[in-house]
């Protein structure tokens, strides 16, 4: 198990939220994943629900658990525990600014993205856990 998926899997759990490690193993699969669920969000609305996702074709099985969650976020979650896990692995402890800065370098900053992070700080904030 990688340190990014370690810290990934931590951030994730510490939400309640499922992080199988065939889609987040390491920071490219994480990347990749995040990159097709913003896509289906951008497709379908930031109002689709995770179940909605997987029957849409992400391989997600695992995700079954939080069906019923707006993907958007479940997405935001994703995108917080990428920061979450790179800034723990390079240097320890992030902000909004840092997570948002990630996204963008990484082309998953959206415009509902702020929104999301902001209504749920316990994201990226580990303070909040």
């Amino acid at each position: 198990m990688s340190d990014f998926y370690k810290y990934f899997k931590e951030n994730m759990d510490a939400l309640g939220l499922p992080a199988p490690e065939s889609l987040f193993g390491n920071m490219q699969l994480a990347l990749g994943a995040a990159s097709t669920l913003v896509g289906l969000v951008e497709k379908f609305g930031k109002k689709v629900t995770v179940m909605e996702m997987v029957g849409a074709g992400i391989r997600g099985e695992k995700l079954a658990v939080v069906a019923a969650m707006s993907a958007s976020i479940y997405v935001g979650a994703v995108i917080g525990s990428i920061a979450v896990a790179t800034g723990r692995s390079l240097a320890g402890g992030l902000s909004l600014a840092d997570v948002l800065l990630n996204a963008q370098m990484n082309h998953l900053h959206r415009p509902w993205l702020p929104s999301v992070l902001i209504r749920h700080p316990e994201i990226y904030k580990r303070s909040n856990k």
